[in-house]
């Protein structure tokens, strides 16, 4: 049986927002009593910038790996790009476990530039693949690029 193009956006979308919940149930303690503590650069965003954030994010990345999976037959190396995809979600949601459940910048920082090189890899890959989608992540790569720079810089500091 095949699977539905908008059934496969969904579970794409699905996978995302799991991601999310991970995320957000390793942070929600620490958003509160850990992290207001801790000393951050004057560039910082404020709490209320990462939900929409975020959530734009995940629909982005969603919709550009789902296209790359619509195409999948008539594209070489899509499998290992979907591949690619699966294992970034996996290190987004270990770095809100390493950074905000563990409390522990130092090895977040290790952890983050490994997604990031996950990162550039597949927009390089996406844009092979399909322009839209190399589009679509491209605000994914520069926001981790920017939090690998708030998590260096909140290592430094503390």
């Amino acid at each position: 049986m095949r699977l539905r193009p908008w059934l496969a956006l969904i579970l794409f979308l699905l996978a995302a927002f799991l991601v999310a919940a991970i995320g957000g149930g390793a942070t929600a303690s620490s958003v509160r009593e850990w992290y207001p503590t801790i000393a951050k650069p004057s560039w910082t965003p404020p709490s209320w910038v990462f939900g929409p954030a975020w959530t734009t994010l995940y629909i982005l990345m969603s919709i550009a790996a789902w296209r790359v999976w619509c195409r999948r037959e008539a594209l070489e190396g899509a499998a290992l790009t979907l591949r690619l995809h699966g294992v970034q979600l996996v290190l987004n949601a270990l770095w809100s476990i390493l950074f905000f459940g563990l409390r522990n910048p130092a090895l977040a920082l290790i952890e983050i530039l490994l997604l990031w090189a996950v990162l550039a890899t597949l927009q390089l890959r996406l844009f092979r693949h399909d322009r839209v989608a190399g589009a679509l992540w491209v605000p994914y790569l520069a926001w981790v690029s920017f939090a690998t720079a708030l998590n260096a810089a909140i290592w430094w500091l503390n």
